[in-house]
């Protein structure tokens, strides 16, 4: 075939810039979610490539340092205490025990490592207990991030002077659709501590879940909301729902695989500059949808057996897809005297 017949949408100069924009409307993020497939993941490879080593890939890890009891109502979440799920419900860590972890983390080859506590919003003196946590994981030269539920002004200021990379606080879904799977949390409080942490001068890590029954206007109204932030969060994880019995979204009907592999693009083509995750659910994607989602811009994930309370891919598989795809950790150079400022809110079954 000529270069004259090939159809223009598929030339890279038709390939959207990688400007950064916050004035998404439905109608654009849902056109984009309606490409041709391949024509969505070469506008979206383009785009990842332009702004990021596309062979590189972020290593996390994630530990529950306070699991289950939470008092909210998340139609995913086995950590509510309002579902019988089976987890045992179990108190904050000691600041060692967490720095125990954060050592295999780094032997591991994790960089960044995220904290999670199943709280609405945590009291102050959990915040000092989760800072000195900082400090100590900071210390040992991984990043740090943590997510620990809503935020006062205060408390972000804490973590902050702590040295909190990034704070993670997700959206969820859809604004139309949060009020289907979460009653006891408006989306305006998921804002607010966004806010909350951004005057904190951290970073945010913020995205939502998939495969609960939302609609794909609605998934584009969940990446439509993300994009528009007054700042794109620095990180976004994309997770695919975890079904856990006894919460009200088992038996859902599952995601399309390649429907989420479209997410993943457009989360890319609407966030160029952001490091977008494959968070959880990744235990149930097969090698090569990872290898889908990593082309199509997602470059970051979480690392180990557990994500929060769900399962993840083990360490040696990771390894083994990284060796298959050609793929190397990201190098993150962290000054352990330097304070840095992000955080990433897995939610229960997601982050």
């Amino acid at each position: 075939m000529s270069t004259a017949t090939i159809p223009r949408s598929i030339h890279a100069d038709s390939v959207p810039n990688n400007t950064i924009r916050h004035d998404w409307n439905r109608d654009e993020v849902v056109a984009l979610f309606d490409l041709p497939f391949n024509d969505l993941m070469f506008r979206a490879h383009n785009v990842h490539r332009q702004r990021h080593d596309p062979n590189s890939v972020q290593v996390s890890t994630l530990l529950s340092i306070k699991t289950g009891a939470c008092p909210e109502d998340c139609a995913y979440c086995p950590q509510s205490a309002r579902y019988a799920t089976g987890l045992k419900a179990e108190k904050l860590m000691s600041v060692d025990a967490v720095l125990d972890k954060a050592r295999i983390a780094k032997a591991n080859g994790a960089s960044r490592f995220c904290m999670g506590a199943a709280w609405r919003n945590p009291k102050d003196k959990d915040v000092e207990q989760v800072a000195q946590m900082v400090r100590g994981v900071r210390a040992l030269g991984l990043e740090t991030c943590a997510t620990l539920g809503m935020l006062s002004a205060s408390q972000a200021k804490n973590l902050k002077q702590a040295g909190l990379h990034y704070y993670n606080h997700n959206l969820d879904t859809a604004p139309e659709f949060y009020g289907e799977i979460i009653h006891t949390r408006e989306y305006q409080d998921r804002l607010d501590t966004l806010e909350n942490v951004r005057e904190a001068g951290m970073k945010t890590c913020c995205g939502g879940i998939v495969g609960m029954g939302e609609s794909r206007a609605q998934r584009a109204g969940l990446l439509q909301a993300l994009a528009n932030l007054p700042e794109h969060p620095e990180s976004v994880p994309i997770n695919n729902l975890v079904q856990v019995a006894g919460t009200p979204l088992a038996g859902t009907k599952k995601l399309d695989p390649l429907e989420f592999v479209r997410t993943i693009a457009v989360a890319r083509l609407l966030m160029p500059a952001s490091v977008v995750r494959l968070s959880a659910g990744r235990s149930e994607m097969s090698d090569e949808q990872q290898a889908l989602c990593f082309f199509a811009g997602a470059n970051s994930i979480f690392y180990g057996e557990k994500l929060l309370t769900t399962g993840n891919p083990d360490t040696e598989h990771d390894q083994q897809l990284f060796a298959r795809l050609g793929l190397t950790p990201m190098q993150v150079d962290i000054e352990p005297g330097t304070v840095h400022a992000e955080i990433c809110e897995p939610a229960a079954t997601a982050a």
